[in-house]
């Protein structure tokens, strides 16, 4: 059998009008994860792979390569030495600083992982916190082979401003030599590179909007909506004519943004010349009205354009599960898993397609120990092929009468139209579009192209991938911010004023309103297991957090739901989720900062203390918990929960980090992020 990895490479297009990026996670990530991902496979020398880079991510990234601080918001303050910035940028950076969630990232780290719970910084420890917080975003390449970083690392503590620009600059010169290692495995045969439309727009919904309700009927799409298929051709030939800049030559092939495809825009990458395209297999399903799997385990042909489509499960398994297994446990399931496909299709090419950047924080070393055993199986493998995507070309391919409209996200478009805020967005883009062709012809070309670029970049899928109640990050207001400004700005140019409503945020107070209702009253829950009364918890805050993470992440673990409360003798938790499997098999540990409690819990046990606190604990038809608060004696204290099963960390909860907790009885603003 035959395996094909596609490792999808991807950021966000976080520059403003004046082309500042507003947001570090292209530098973060290039430090992490761009070259490691590459590098990681190319150390066993059989291996092969595929990996999409989108323009997006070219055009960004090249902004690192000469005096970084100059094109990103946050190196510029980051740079600098603390005493100089203003307050609210201090508390800015300090936010940023403190946007690691995941523990593997600073589990190595006791320095870092005490500032990441400290609240108030003077000069000297946030430098600190600067730099550890760049360096927990060191990938395992320069860990193992950059002295500088070693050192760095080493330190722990009391570093200086000049090492921080020592280390910005060694990192500069690192991001500069990423796509030269990507050409260079390219030319040795070990890996295809291929490319996305321009800005990662859903070309079916940009060419016609109908693509939506043809993939689920119940979808609510704007009304009045353009055919910007005009657009959806500038994003593909711009997309071509940035890699072969970058790269020298032209991309064959392409993975159309979130896996969406339709007729439309397929038969639009085949007249551009692309060869090959990626989707899921939900669409593979829909298209031939059958979910037999073994029919997935080929490419296909539909006029004229070759198809592979992604095995949902395996990629799911290296995305979201085996962060919280061992790693030979992991390698070893998914070799099983290959195993038994190999068993029943001796003949199956099997496609693994996932984001190449995203998942590894959550794994023990960036991945690394996963990745380094799984390709050394791989190498050693006497019935497992792995292959690129050129290599797939070559393979006998089968014909595919009908495509079905869909993205590889539950094979519907909901997660970019069909919510109000997502439709708002939308109809948005559509007046300022309508505005734009009303005064175009009054325009010189050199405006009408910066306009031409403005309306690409509003068309990415990534800000629509943040509006509505499916998805959430704290930097929500400024990716709404980003989009609404790049229409602002065509207004601008246009010399005409922007409509109010274009300065009227989309997303209002999401943090709260889509997940988290704050308590709103004094609780005092009898702690029991069961659900006695609704009426013991009302009043009590909610974290919903099935509403919390990603569709495409399914789930974090078993519990669902977290109701909180508090009176003056204790604080309250219930814990909603599937009982069946619970209760008497998980643990959980309850850590309390700044105290530095923590203990472990077995749900069997009804009564433990945490430190000095007494905490009482039933599980049965809730899991349910109360901690006494009688012997704290300090104002405000931060929790949070770690679910662990067999060792491993299933769940952490909140899944935004902590509650952190006012011990006074003001709602006003007694529970918050």
């Amino acid at each position: 059998m035959k395996l094909s990895f596609i490792w999808h490479m991807h950021q966000p297009d976080y520059r403003d009008g004046s082309g500042i990026m507003q947001m570090p996670w292209v530098f973060l990530h290039a430090i992490k994860d761009y070259y490691d991902m590459p590098w990681m496979m190319a150390r066993h020398s059989s291996v092969k792979a595929t990996f999409n880079i989108t323009p997006t991510l070219i055009q960004q990234l090249k902004l690192y390569y000469i005096q970084p601080q100059a094109s990103d918001r946050f190196l510029a303050l980051w740079s600098v030495h603390p005493s100089s910035l203003a307050e609210e940028d201090r508390k800015w950076v300090i936010k940023i600083c403190k946007s690691a969630t995941a523990k593997t990232m600073f589990e190595s780290s006791a320095r870092y992982r005490e500032h990441h719970t400290q609240e108030h910084f003077n000069n000297s420890e946030l430098i600190d916190l600067e730099m550890l917080f760049v360096l927990s975003w060191c990938g395992a390449y320069l860990k193992e082979n950059n002295t500088i970083v070693q050192q760095l690392i080493a330190k722990q503590k009391d570093y200086t401003n000049d090492e921080k620009l020592t280390l910005l600059n060694e990192l500069s010169v690192f991001i500069a030599g990423i796509f030269d290692y990507y050409l260079k495995l390219h030319n040795d045969s070990l890996i295809t590179l291929s490319t996305t439309p321009l800005t990662h727009p859903i070309l079916p919904l940009l060419m016609d909007m109908n693509n939506a309700l043809s993939a689920n009927p119940s979808t609510d799409i704007p009304k009045d909506f353009m055919d910007l298929s005009e657009d959806a051709r500038l994003h593909v030939t711009r997309a071509k004519d940035l890699f072969f800049e970058t790269f020298g030559y032209m991309p064959t092939g392409f993975w159309p943004a979130e896996g969406a495809v339709d007729t439309k825009s397929v038969a639009l990458l085949k007249e551009c010349g692309v060869e090959w395209i990626a989707t899921d297999e939900e669409i593979l399903f829909r298209s031939l009205n059958s979910s037999v799997r073994e029919n997935l385990y080929t490419p296909y042909m539909y006029k004229g354009m070759r198809i592979v489509f992604r095995n949902h499960y395996l990629s799911d398994l290296i995305g979201f599960t085996y962060s919280k297994m061992e790693a030979s446990q992991a390698v070893s399931n998914f070799m099983h898993e290959l195993d038994k496909i190999e068993h029943s299709d001796p003949d199956a090419t099997v496609f693994v397609i996932l984001d190449g950047e995203n998942a590894w924080e959550f794994f023990t070393n960036n991945g690394f120990d996963f990745f380094d055993l799984l390709y050394k199986n791989l190498q050693e493998s006497t019935w497992c092929e792995s292959v690129t995507m050129d290599q797939v070309s070559q393979l006998p391919a089968r014909e595919l009468a009908y495509l079905a409209a869909g993205s590889w996200i539950h094979g519907n478009f909901n997660t970019w139209v069909g919510h109000r805020e997502k439709t708002r967005a939308w109809e948005l883009i559509y007046l300022t579009k309508r505005d734009y062709e009303h005064h175009k012809n009054s325009l010189d070309k050199e405006t009408r192209e910066k306009i031409t670029e403005h309306f690409l970049l509003a068309e990415s899928s990534d800000w629509f991938w943040w509006y509505g109640d499916d998805h959430y990050s704290e930097f929500g207001a400024e990716f709404d911010e980003l989009f609404r400004f790049h229409l602002i700005d065509i207004y601008t140019l246009i010399n005409i004023a922007p409509p109010s409503d274009l300065f009227i945020p989309i997303i209002e107070h999401k943090s709260t309103q889509n997940f988290w209702l704050q308590p709103q009253s004094d609780i005092s829950p009898i702690i029991n297991g069961k659900h006695d009364s609704f009426f013991e918890w009302i009043g009590c805050g909610i974290v919903d957090e099935s509403k919390l993470f990603s569709t495409m992440d399914k789930e974090r673990g078993p519990i669902k739901k977290i109701l909180y409360g508090q009176d003056d003798l204790k604080l309250y938790f219930a814990f909603e989720a599937r009982m069946s499997e619970l209760c008497g098999t998980y643990t959980m540990e309850v850590i309390i900062e700044p105290l530095g409690l923590r203990k472990k819990v077995n749900f069997e046990i009804q009564t433990d203390f945490i430190g000095e606190l007494e905490l009482y604990v039933m599980c049965q038809d809730l899991l349910e918990m109360s901690i006494d608060r009688s012997k704290i004696t300090i104002d405000e204290i931060s929790i949070k929960f770690e679910l662990e099963k067999d060792g491993q960390i299933i769940q952490i909860l909140p899944g935004f980090g902590e509650l952190k907790i006012d011990l006074s009885n003001d709602y006003s603003r007694n529970w918050f992020i």
